[in-house]
């Protein structure tokens, strides 16, 4: 009796452990057995993150700089900057910056923001300036000019330029130092007031003029735009690494009215990506590259 006793308790505890061996091996209908499943998608649901490359990690932080950047910009430089390839601007960006690395370390960079609220350093004059002398290249309408030498070593190539085209170039006006432009703006304000003053000359401090990158070509007036000197300059001065400083119809962007004759030399690769992305407008380019390189 006790062996039978035995046998019979012993049935419910084998019938018991086949059900969890059946539970545990038991093939679903995929064929996979529930172990297996489990298994599976326990490795699926712990499987590592993929890791971005440090390239990937760059792009996406310069992306998210310019968009900062251009986010802080007006209204209108917003509206006029067209980005259709965030990875293409920031390499032409970087060509642009590389560009002006090449430039004397000992004066300020070609693309330094000057206007009514960026003025120049106290004190600032160029490192360095060449006189301008009668030449072959261009004209020149005194003999007391003068001008950095990458905005001279590229006027003269530019003016020579212009003379196969049959077109001489006329030097107006260049560096100006402080005191200088001081007595211009004073000059301006006892002939039009205060107001106008303003819309014309620049306070002493914020010219682009003691840069030593700018040239007045001409009459100093808008007629210029109606020359073959004006239209020339209008057509090829982006060639040569010359910019028109105050165009037609930004005066709310730039402080001063319309200056056909007024342009400043940043370099031919900085007025090719000033056109291609900034509506060809040098204050927005200059403005972007500032608040880029303060970041």
């Amino acid at each position: 009796m006790k062996k039978q006793t035995i046998l019979l308790t012993s049935a419910p505890i084998c019938a018991a452990a086949l059900a969890l061996l059946f539970f545990v091996f038991g093939r679903d209908d995929t064929g996979k057995t529930a172990a297996a499943k489990t298994v599976s998608l326990t490795k699926t649901q712990s499987a590592p993150a993929v890791r971005k490359t440090a390239e990937e990690v760059q792009r996406e932080q310069d992306e998210s700089r310019v968009r900062s950047v251009i986010s802080n910009m007006s209204a209108r430089a917003q509206e006029t900057i067209v980005i259709n390839d965030y990875g293409e601007f920031i390499a032409d960006l970087k060509a642009v910056l590389d560009e002006d690395s090449q430039n004397p370390k000992d004066d300020l960079s070609l693309l330094t923001l000057v206007d009514k609220t960026h003025p120049l350093p106290d004190g600032y004059a160029p490192a360095r300036l060449i006189p301008l002398v009668k030449n072959d290249a261009f004209n020149i309408i005194r003999n007391d000019l003068s001008l950095r030498p990458e905005a001279y070593e590229a006027l003269v190539v530019m003016g020579r330029e212009a003379k196969k085209d049959g077109v001489t170039l006329l030097v107006s006006s260049t560096y100006r130092s402080y005191e200088y432009q001081k007595k211009v703006f004073e000059r301006w304000v006892q002939i039009d007031g205060l107001a106008e003053a303003e819309r014309e000359s620049s306070r002493a401090g914020t010219s682009q003029h003691q840069t030593g990158l700018v040239i007045d070509f001409g009459s100093i007036d808008n007629t210029f735009a109606n020359t073959r000197a004006g239209a020339w300059m209008r057509n090829h001065a982006e060639n040569y690494g010359w910019s028109l400083s105050f165009p037609d119809g930004y005066e709310d962007a730039t402080g001063y009215r319309w200056e056909s004759w007024h342009f400043r030399y940043i370099g031919k690769i900085a007025c090719a990506f000033q056109k291609k992305y900034f509506g060809d407008i040098q204050q927005f380019t200059l403005e972007f590259i500032d608040a880029w390189k303060s970041l």
